[in-house]
């Protein structure tokens, strides 16, 4: 079976690789196109576009998707199915009617819960246990098409948003290589999403600003959930502080939300709306990251000290 493969972010590379381990004719790569990054604004690529170079496999990198000659360019490698994995952009209806077996999306939640762009994230700032992938055969909607498979994946309590895609990423791969097999055969399930829809929307750098009157156990998942970006943050002397890794303190303190409650090398305690949270590596604006115990020596932090004051 011939397919175009989609796809442009790091959790693409599994499905990438062992479809192509795999004996499946990749005709055509296509990701998005390369765009000037970091500091000095060199010109990046995907890591998809890096990989289908190694493989040897034709890559194409429209800057849009709703032109006929991007239809037609792609219409040319005759694929059976297309495949996409965290492309990037929404397929327009010519391109979803183009190959005789369908669309199929590899996304990273059970279905219909999570849709969305960010759905990883979303799944461990909600303090969720488990999430799962799925593949679907795509329609004009996000993400709501048909399901064809679906698996659980456990969400462990030291997950954060980078081992989790990791996890999801490969097991995202095995599911999309056998829902391409059940489809080569003929057999390949379909039903509709059924129950309560939620949608994961792209995260922001207001999603990371700590509410230190929520609970200790929502600050401590939005800390594991935006790794590696936004990141949580608070304000600590006028300067964004970076929370990098961070504990519940199931106990309650006589305190405001946001105060520091307890000093040490081992962490820095702070009062939330219900419990504490205990930070171990922190980052102030401008400076590396670094745990509690390099950062006390150089910065006068006290108990007592109230946490989140901007100006």
């Amino acid at each position: 079976m011939r397919i175009v493969f989609m796809g442009s972010s790091t959790i693409s590379l599994p499905s990438l690789h062992l479809l192509h381990s795999s004996g499946i004719e990749i005709a055509l790569v296509v990701t998005a196109p390369d765009k000037p990054k970091g500091r000095g604004r060199k010109i990046g690529e995907t890591p998809v576009k890096q990989m289908a170079r190694e493989l040897g496999l034709p890559i194409y990198q429209p800057t849009t998707l709703k032109s006929k000659e991007v239809i037609d360019k792609i219409g040319e490698y005759q694929p059976h199915v297309i495949v996409v994995v965290a492309y990037g952009k929404i397929l327009p209806p010519e391109l979803l009617k183009l190959p005789p077996k369908g669309c199929i999306n590899l996304h990273p939640s059970l279905l219909p819960e999570l849709r969305g762009p960010g759905a990883i994230n979303w799944a461990i700032i909600l303090g969720k246990e488990k999430t799962g992938v799925t593949t679907i055969f795509m329609d004009e909607g996000v993400d709501t098409g048909d399901i064809i498979l679906q698996e659980e994946v456990e969400i462990s309590p030291e997950d954060n948003s980078l081992t989790l895609s990791e996890k999801l990423a490969q097991r995202g791969a095995e599911l999309l290589l056998k829902t391409l097999k059940l489809l080569e055969e003929g057999k390949a399930p379909r039903r509709p999403q059924i129950g309560f829809p939620s949608y994961a929307p792209l995260l922001t750098k207001e999603t990371g600003k700590i509410d230190w009157r929520k609970s200790a156990k929502d600050i401590h998942n939005l800390v594991r959930g935006t790794i590696p970006w936004p990141t949580a943050y608070t304000f600590f002397k006028n300067k964004r502080m970076i929370l990098w890794k961070t504990e519940v303190v199931e106990k309650d303190y006589p305190c405001q939300a946001g105060e520091v409650v307890e000093v040490s090398p081992e962490g820095i305690v702070v009062c939330a709306g219900k419990g504490a949270v205990k930070i171990k590596e922190l980052q102030i604006e401008g400076k590396r990251r670094m745990r509690v115990k390099e950062f006390l020596p150089g910065y006068h932090l006290e108990k007592g000290v109230i946490l989140g004051k901007e100006g």
